[in-house]
């Protein structure tokens, strides 16, 4: 196993650096075992959410063997982790695309092993990470002295990814009875790391967000970007070791692609935008689309904007869906403040067939109201915006990896500095606003939607001109390379 931590890109890290990346891992090692050596089990398992629609198996770790073969052949697999609902939806994207173009996807979520040392040391950090989303939310000291920049500058050094490299060693075992030669498309970082010092030949590592991070890095794989700006602040590792001027990434380790977006989406975009545009040309409704993440966040932004819309929703000016994601409380917290929504709601909960078939029929069809969504399985509750996006009109989210959907969308307020740039982006290609600071200027934005056309329609058309340029055939592009480095 090579020593990634010492050196980056040729970039040696100081000693001290190396010594304290060590030491992250012995501390990891003691709390949760060193399982390096250990002969996982591996079998291959349909998804029971994602096989019927978009063929993705499962790869189950120390579970036992199964009877289904790998297809050595046509197998991708995409690696992820359930740390937020992100990198679970970039993985859908990936999934839907491997899907469209003939392979067979396997899902292979390293935070779904819970003997092996791999999935403790990352539950461990996602409980971190979700406590600091929530505390940012309530504490704007906390937010601007702690979170914003660990966020913004302290994923950002390479000394922090010394660290990681060296934690992850400790997830490699998950990967040893794998074959070594099927591609691995990691939307975090950490199963691209893994499958990296596991051995695995043909490894993507596709970069979420639009601020270049040392944290996203993982050498000895294929990086892919989904915009220009990212490309160059990763290719020369710009600020990455504060003012240095460092040895750039090689330029064939790094790829510029575009969204990684699902093929349900891509496909139909012309047909979801022009339905939206004779939507408001019809004095329709406008259907707005409220997602909570996985971190569960912005609550009170959320009945904020729930308390501005009511009046709009009886008077038939909009229709309101809410996906709280797997987070039940968010929507008894909601119903506890809002005294009658839980009556004027129609609810979807745990009920998948229900909610895929509301989402068919609201793209063709005509809806009023309020409809609130909830699904304790981790894959309807992150899969149903996905679906959802399609009937409605404007998506209201933090910029994060929604930020890149083809959609019109209203960007809340974000949490942890790196999100910005999404927004800036979205603004930039036409298809998004600006990030709303606060919750005066959240109203003032969802007004101008609602009671004007030129901002909306305008949105409509980009995200169609956009789509002429490729510039959302990023999981199509990156299922090609992962096979043609398996092919070359």
């Amino acid at each position: 196993m090579t020593d990634r931590s010492k050196i980056i890109f040729g970039n040696r890290m100081k000693k001290s650096v190396i010594c304290k990346a060590i030491r992250s891992k012995l501390k990891y090692a003691r709390k949760y075992g060193d399982d390096s050596n250990a002969d996982y089990s591996v079998k291959i398992a349909e998804n029971p959410s994602l096989f019927s629609s978009l063929g993705v198996y499962d790869i189950r770790v120390d579970e036992g063997t199964g009877d289904i073969p790998f297809d050595t052949e046509k197998g991708i697999i995409v690696g992820n982790i359930r740390m937020g609902f992100g990198h679970y939806r970039i993985s859908m994207a990936m999934a839907s695309a491997a899907h469209a173009m003939g392979y067979t996807p396997y899902w292979m979520d390293l935070n779904s092993f819970p003997g092996t040392t791999c999935t403790k040391v990352i539950s461990a950090q996602n409980s971190l990470y979700s406590m600091g989303s929530r505390l940012s939310q309530k504490s704007r000291l906390f937010n601007k002295i702690l979170w914003e920049p660990l966020n913004y500058e302290g994923f950002r050094q390479l000394s922090y990814n010394a660290s990681d490299q060296k934690n992850a060693e400790l997830m490699a075992a998950v990967f040893k009875n794998i074959p070594k030669d099927i591609p691995v498309i990691g939307t975090h970082v950490w199963p691209a790391q893994a499958a990296i010092h596991a051995g695995m030949k043909n490894v993507v590592n596709a970069i979420p967000d639009n601020w270049p991070m040392a944290l996203h890095l993982a050498e000895g794989s294929l990086h892919l970007i989904q915009t220009h700006q990212s490309y160059m602040g990763y290719r020369i590792l710009n600020g990455m070791q504060k003012n240095d001027v460092l040895k750039p990434m090689p330029a064939d380790s790094l790829i510029y692609t575009g969204h990684y977006i699902d093929h349900e989406l891509v496909a139909n975009i012309e047909t979801d935008c022009d339905r939206r545009i004779e939507r408001k040309k019809n004095g329709k409704p406008m259907r707005f689309l409220l997602t909570i993440g996985g971190a569960g966040a912005q609550r009170r932004l959320f009945a904020a904007v729930i308390r501005h819309l009511i009046p709009a929703i009886s008077k038939k000016k909009a229709v309101l869906y809410i996906n709280v994601g797997d987070y039940m409380q968010v929507w008894e917290e909601l119903c506890a403040e809002f005294k009658g929504l839980s009556r004027a709601a129609v609810t979807h909960f745990n009920n998948w067939n229900d909610t895929k078939s509301f989402a068919e029929s609201a793209a063709e069809c005509e809806v009023s109201g309020i409809h609130a969504f909830c699904h304790d399985n981790i894959f309807d509750a992150v899969y149903c915006t996905n679906l959802l996006m399609r009937s409605c009109d404007v998506l209201l989210t933090k910029p994060s990896e929604l930020a890149f959907y083809p959609l019109p969308k209203l960007f809340l307020r974000r949490i942890g500095g790196h999100e910005k740039w999404g927004a800036i982006h979205s603004a930039e290609m036409g298809d998004g606003t600006l990030e709303c600071a606060d919750v005066p200027h959240t109203l003032q934005m969802v007004d101008l939607f609602m009671n004007e056309s030129e901002l909306f329609t305008d949105m409509c058309e980009q995200i169609k001109l956009n789509k002429t340029i490729g510039l959302y055939d990023g999981a199509y592009k990156a299922v090609e390379l992962a096979m043609k480095m398996k092919n070359r």
